[in-house]
């Protein structure tokens, strides 16, 4: 079985290319995400010193004791966001380049990033006290960065930030606050706050692991559904899309027993002679829709098409017991369908049809690079001259021997045309036509 999501080697699941790709792309779209909520909540807290400074300035001197202390956390503020900025632009590099940031760098950047609080706390202890600094707003703020350090999608990550952030704090806090005005040792207020502040990161690295479990599940149900469109061409259904995720199919050719439908739209090229390209493309667009909806309710597939025409199957790649009688519902759901749409348009168009029944050779072939699910064998080709014959009897539905006798009582409208010589056949073949 062919896996579109990953193989395995030696009992480890090996990722493919493409999808440790896309996964690396997702993440570094969260750290993107990341990084700017970081220089938003900068600018966001610039502004707030500064209404501060502008509404009440006796604040600044209680707190900051006068605008030297504003100015020097103005500049680290500044100098954060600067920092954030240059990290969102090495993010965005890697992203257009495809490459992931160095495990060294994101472990750099938020041991910095953790810091800033720790930096500005230390200029605080030392304006305003340690007592009243400490109980101030700042212990707080670890917890935006750690936060945020769920769309790193790490729980190593997530992790370090709260012991950055846990143990910044504690030895700050015992170095300048160790004991309060009896007296009395605070080792343990401090020591049971920060130990709160690195479960609270151990947290978010568990949400931050289970977002990237989520994204890559994600990731891997797309890239096997690109996977199956690719192989199998745009023009299978969801329904199909689905079984073959769940089933798989075999990557070498294996021999199945498959109804093959040759369609092709009579005098189309003679009609667009007079028409401008658009009108062209929009008539076939429209009769195909119609002709690819009808395969899809009898569980067909387009495998190629053909310019105004298409070669389509029932049984492959999926099997199916009925599949002759599936490929003639469709054929006759199709001559149906076109008389309705001839009826509505100043453009009839009249189609041949040539189902041919029997063994054919079905697997994934071409390229390393680039390769297509087909079918191989005579019963291919016995079904393309059948859809030929139809100009030569001004038939619409051609069906040969081995579908009839597969249709049983089904196919009593069957009109037997003889022994009919075939191009590129030695002896003359049954035929029967339909419709």
């Amino acid at each position: 079985m062919v896996s579109f999501a990953s193989r395995k080697t030696g009992g480890r699941a090996v990722l493919s290319e493409e999808f440790e790709r896309e996964l690396t792309r997702e993440v570094l779209r969260t750290e993107l995400l990341r990084v700017r909520t970081l220089i938003i909540t900068g600018c966001v807290m610039i502004l707030f010193l500064t209404a501060t400074y502008l509404i009440d300035p006796a604040i600044v001197n209680r707190v900051w004791r006068g605008t030297e202390g504003l100015v020097r956390e103005y500049t680290l503020l500044a100098g954060f966001i600067l920092f954030e900025v240059w990290v969102h632009s090495q993010i965005r590099r890697n992203l257009k380049l495809d490459r992931d940031l160095p495990v060294i760098r994101r472990y750099i950047s938020a041991l910095i990033e953790t810091s800033l609080p720790t930096i500005i706390l230390i200029l605080q202890i030392r304006s305003m006290g340690a007592s009243q600094a400490l109980g101030f707003v700042l212990p707080l703020v670890y917890f935006i960065f750690i936060i945020l350090s769920t769309l790193r999608l790490d729980f190593w990550l997530s992790t370090f930030t709260g012991f950055v952030a846990a143990a910044e704090l504690l030895a700050v806090a015992l170095y300048y606050d160790s004991a309060n005005d009896a007296g009395e040792p605070l080792i343990y207020f401090h020591a049971v706050r920060s130990t709160i502040i690195l479960i609270c990161g151990v947290l978010a690295g568990a949400v931050g692991a289970r977002l990237r479990r989520q994204f890559a599940a994600s990731i891997a149900a797309a890239t096997a559904r690109d996977r199956v469109t690719n192989l199998f061409g745009q023009h299978v259904s969801p329904q199909v899309v689905e079984r073959l995720m769940a089933e798989g199919t075999s990557a070498a050719g294996d021999l199945r027993r498959v109804a093959v439908m040759f369609v092709d739209f009579r005098g189309f090229t003679a009609g667009a002679q007079s028409r401008t390209p658009q009108e062209v493309v929009d008539r076939l667009d429209g009769a195909f829709a119609v002709l690819v909806d009808i395969l899809d309710r009898q569980g067909g597939i387009v495998n190629k098409f053909l310019g105004d025409g298409f070669l389509a199957l029932f049984g492959a790649p999926l099997e199916a017991s009925d599949a002759a009688y599936r490929a003639v519902a469709a054929g006759r759901e199709m001559l149906i369908a076109m008389d309705r749409i001839n009826a509505q348009t100043s453009w009839p168009l009249r189609i041949g049809i040539g189902i041919h029944f029997g063994e054919v050779v079905a697997g994934n072939i071409g390229s390393p690079r680039r390769k297509e699910y087909t079918v191989i064998g005579d019963t291919v080709n016995f079904a393309s001259r059948l859809e030929a014959l139809n100009k030569e009897f001004g038939s619409h539905f051609l069906i040969s021997a081995a579908v009839r006798e597969a249709l049983g009582e089904d196919g009593g409208d069957a009109v037997a045309l003889g022994e009919v010589t075939v191009r590129g056949y030695e002896q003359p073949v049954a035929v029967f036509q339909l419709g």
